[in-house]
């Protein structure tokens, strides 16, 4: 059996969302066996309506960034935190966050990853649950597609491919089982190019953007000055929030993911399409049960 795990003890952390420019304290928690990740709003009052699932059907939108919502209160930008949580192996905690956007901190999941091992990983009296893809899924053309196929461990291979001098066709696997997540995956940042800058901010989004915390890709190659951290940041960034996203399946994924010129709207939409699918997938590690991937677990209520 392999357990699932939590953190230690609480931990804090504050910082400025990289796109509502605000700021904002978010507090990670241990949390009981099968209760997943749960984000909550302390802002709100308490009670069940400020607590939101992070599960694929709770998504609700996917521009520049994942954002998740119950109806009444949404989060926004949950994507390099929940990569770390996958990468680090955290089955359950709870995300309590003072405001609407996970801290964008340095752009990268690196930050939350030193959290978590701060805080420390308790193993608990229980089998991890995993999803075993049985059959390929693919959304998409030849042009631009996601996809995931039966395998026995989970890997994602991701490409890019932009029309500019500076960044091009880039190519990028990660295998938790060959490759350290934290040292290869986790430091890389998000990107954009110097000649989006006007749309995103004129969009409303990107408001609390800077060099700080995203890497900007002129026509000479990256504004900040220290440069990229790895020759292929870009599209390791790419596989850090697919990585991410994809653990809004609710439980690892046993499968190959593959994936060009992909968004967080083809990650999601490829949750979708496994789970619409009964004979797509199945439950490992522990029994099935009909419910699972939306709300199959601890009643939030009881954690808000």
């Amino acid at each position: 059996m392999i357990p699932q795990q939590t953190l230690k003890s609480a931990i804090h952390c504050a910082g400025i969302g990289v796109h509502s420019n605000r700021k904002v304290r978010m507090e990670l928690r241990p949390a009981p066996p099968g209760t997943g990740i749960v984000f909550c709003r302390t802002d709100r009052p308490a009670g069940s309506a400020r607590t939101i699932e992070a599960v694929y059907d709770n998504v609700v939108d996917a521009t520049l960034c994942t954002a998740i919502g119950n109806g009444r209160v949404t989060v926004r930008t949950i994507e390099h935190l929940m990569a770390a949580f996958a990468g680090c192996g955290i089955d359950n905690a709870v995300v309590e966050l003072d405001g609407e956007e996970v801290p964008a901190m340095d752009g990268s999941a690196a930050p939350f990853v030193f959290l978590i091992e701060c805080a420390g990983i308790v193993e608990q009296c229980a089998p991890r649950r995993m999803i075993e893809v049985l059959k390929p899924i693919r959304l998409g053309d030849e042009n631009r597609y996601i996809s995931v196929t039966p395998a026995d461990t989970f890997s994602i291979r991701c490409d890019i491919d932009f029309d500019h001098p500076r960044l091009g066709y880039q190519s990028v696997e990660f295998d938790p089982l060959r490759t350290c997540f934290r040292a290869e995956l986790a430091r890389a940042r998000t990107f954009c190019r110097e000649s989006d800058v006007a749309s995103i901010l004129a969009a409303g989004m990107g408001r609390g953007g800077s060099l700080e915390n995203t890497v900007v890709i002129g026509d000479d190659g990256p504004l900040n000055e220290d440069g990229l951290r790895y020759a292929d940041e870009c599209a390791r960034h790419k596989a850090l929030d697919c990585f991410g996203d994809l653990y809004l399946a609710g439980a690892p994924i046993i499968g190959h993911v593959r994936c060009l010129r992909s968004g967080h709207g083809m990650n999601h939409a490829l949750l979708s399409a496994l789970f619409d699918d009964p004979g797509a997938w199945r439950l490992v590690g522990a029994e099935q049960d009909a419910g699972f991937g939306a709300a199959d677990h601890e009643p939030v209520a009881a954690i808000a």
